[in-house]
């Protein structure tokens, strides 16, 4: 027989936006709060990411990932939240029902609110379709991240990566720290997908080159990899014959990019933004299912940490309005375009019968640009913002006045003038 439970909030993952949002929810009084976390421990993947460069926001100090998730956890243990691990949620329904496995059974949940924290996946070898053997050596770099950091493993010692993110920056410095010759990190893109910071002193301050435009095309090897093709890439990112390198290796680190983990939320009928592949959220973190939200690497795939912790606590402020008050504001929700040298919003709706003075707008561009981020309605332009540097590899953000948008606002554009 199935268990039936009720609850006012329920948060789903325990990494850094949920725990942020277990703890502002206590803050703001929210009562009756669970958090399920489907491994043996709460954290998330902090605790294998051992360098430091994590809290300068929040705590104004740099930790290691380990160090702010225990602040975090120190926090948490003032309050008084329902915890429960090794609870993997099976199916989450429109209607807010939850359905948990846990070594106690299956059991479901009927939620007033939900918050969707659960994080993000990397993209493994099968998604950017390797060619060659399938041979031991080749894996994500957050697997060898954490056969290093948690398990003590060297996943190898001669070691090519490909892609540029910053996972994979972080484990070219840390495998050679470990002894290991990182031959070379090579960029499918024209461009670095990884914070400016990474690349400097992971890659720089250790003679690690970067290559752009240019791809693995084969794995070689038998039962352990021997080696990888290199090949040049054109602006169309096709392969360019005659331009070959092989370079021996005994290990393939893949930096190729981060998922976010919405398959339960696509199931819900909850609306997904293909640009950032997760789901679509007004600036209260709520999906197109009111009293459900989502926060932190489920909803976009973040730079820095403290902005998921920043998320989860945003989130648990759109709870806490929800059950004080949920009337329906659908109707009063705009849509947020994104036109040139743009790729996605967070926000991409704005609720329009807020008491905010001021919205802010997270924003990823879609190459290195100079130029003007510019703001418009009804085609006229309301707000500017220019900056001499945009990255691809950072979140960036502007504020618009809510004075500046018009009263019979339809819907607004935001785009990029180099």
């Amino acid at each position: 027989m199935i268990k039936y439970e009720q609850r006012n909030l329920v948060i789903v993952g325990g990494g850094a936006a949920g725990i942020a949002a277990a703890v502002k929810a206590h803050e703001l009084g929210i009562e009756d709060v669970l958090l399920l976390e489907r491994d043996q421990e709460l954290g998330g993947i902090l605790y294998q990411c051992i360098h430091n460069g994590f809290g300068l926001h929040r705590f104004k100090e740099e930790l290691t990932g380990p160090e702010y998730v225990e602040k975090w956890l120190k926090l948490l243990s003032e309050c008084s939240i329902i915890i429960r691990v090794d609870s993997s949620v099976l199916k989450i329904t429109p209607d807010k029902e939850i359905t948990v496995q846990s070594p106690e059974g299956m059991f479901k949940i009927q939620a007033k609110t939900i918050i969707f924290a659960g994080g993000c996946m990397e993209r493994p070898r099968g998604a950017i379709s390797l060619p060659g053997p399938r041979v031991s050596g080749v894996m994500t770099a957050g697997s060898a991240q954490r056969f290093l950091n948690i398990d003590g493993l060297l996943p190898g010692k001669k070691v090519v990566i490909l892609g540029s993110g910053d996972i994979g920056l972080i484990m070219a410095r840390r495998m050679t720290l470990e002894g290991a010759k990182v031959v070379g990190v090579y960029e499918l893109q024209s461009f670095s997908s990884g914070l400016e910071r990474n690349i400097i002193q992971c890659l720089h301050d250790f003679n690690i080159p970067l290559a752009f435009s240019k791809t693995v095309y084969q794995v070689h090897g038998t039962s352990r990899l021997e080696g990888v093709t290199i090949i040049d890439v054109d602006k169309n990112r096709q392969a360019i014959a005659g331009t070959e390198q092989y370079v021996e290796c005994d290990t393939l680190l893949l930096s190729v990019g981060l998922v976010p983990t919405v398959s339960i939320l696509e199931d819900a009928g909850i609306k997904i933004n293909p640009s950032s592949r997760g789901p679509v959220v007004n600036q209260m973190m709520e999906t197109s299912i009111q009293g459900v939200f989502s926060c932190g690497n489920s909803l976009h795939v973040h730079d820095l940490v403290d902005n998921v912790s920043e998320e989860g606590e945003k989130a648990a402020l759109g709870a806490f309005v929800y059950l004080n008050d949920n009337s329906d504001y659908s109707t009063n929700e705009r849509l947020i375009n994104t036109g040139d040298g743009l790729i996605y919003t967070v926000p991409r709706t704005l609720r329009m019968n807020t008491d905010e003075n001021f919205y802010a707008l997270l924003f990823r561009v879609s190459k290195p640009i100079e130029g003007k981020v510019t703001i418009s309605c009804q085609q006229n332009i309301v707000h500017q913002y220019a900056k001499k540097h945009f990255s691809p590899g950072e979140m960036e953000k502007i504020i618009i006045p809510k004075t500046k948008l018009p009263q019979n606002l339809e819907e607004i554009t935001i785009y990029i003038e180099e």
